[in-house]
């Protein structure tokens, strides 16, 4: 498997604040799309995580599930596991989030084809996943480990408390091969720090998802009104 942009980001960065921003293709409307990814580079996003809409959203909270149905595509399997990342690899994606992917069936069916088309599989953790389990991902992906704050769905928090902290101080204990991002319920100042604090960087979805909806699609206006958040 090569070096790729998720690898070259962390190497990159290791000493720095990575920042990534989670949006849903095709909210708040599909001609948009394209301009707020290009956008989020622009402004130097440091990862962009796009959503496939999805009919049944295992992880996601109310917002991005409204997003998700304002825009909803064929799921991954419908469309074939194989030519999904044939398509992933030719549009330059370097790695992908399946939340309600069985690991079993990553290591048999889904990693040789990540291999083959060189994209990163990300496995998330929570508060509830096993010392073992939490083990045996890390030796088995590569990228990063997407540290799950919480085993709610997503949405912001104001804080952190002390048994999602004592969580992060638990999965670091562990001395990981991979890079962690911690993502759900980051809104403000108090929650990015914790993260940055407790992991390479923080992921960030429902916030910036309502104020692009908030902002019909213009993604500066987004950024502008999340940094602000960010700083309180």
């Amino acid at each position: 498997m090569n070096f790729n942009k998720i690898n070259e980001l962390f190497s990159d960065k290791k000493d720095e604040k990575i920042l990534s921003l989670y949006f849903c293709a095709g909210a708040p409307t599909l001609e948009g799309t394209a301009d707020v990814i290009l956008t989020m580079q622009e402004r130097g996003i440091d990862m962009i995580e796009v959503g496939i809409p999805f009919s049944d959203p295992l992880a996601d909270g109310p917002i991005i599930q409204s997003a998700a149905t304002k825009a909803l595509l064929n799921p991954i399997l419908h469309y074939g596991i194989e030519e999904f990342c044939r398509s992933c690899d030719h549009a330059g994606v370097s790695g992908v989030i399946i939340p309600d992917l069985p690991f079993a069936d990553y290591n048999d069916i889904v990693k040789p084809l990540a291999y083959k088309y060189d994209l990163r599989f990300i496995m998330l953790i929570t508060p509830e996943t096993s010392e073992e389990r939490i083990k045996l991902i890390d030796k088995s992906t590569d990228g990063f480990i997407y540290m799950v704050s919480s085993a709610s769905t997503t949405g912001s928090k104001d804080k952190f408390d002390e048994n999602t902290l004592n969580y992060f101080n638990k999965v670091n204990s562990l001395r990981l091969h991979n890079p962690r991002m911690v993502g759900f319920g980051i809104s403000n100042a108090q929650t990015l720090n914790a993260a940055y604090e407790n992991a390479s960087g923080a992921i960030i979805g429902s916030k910036f998802v309502s104020l692009l909806d908030e902002c019909k699609g213009n993604t500066n206006q987004a950024l502008d009104k999340l940094f602000e958040a960010l700083k309180k």
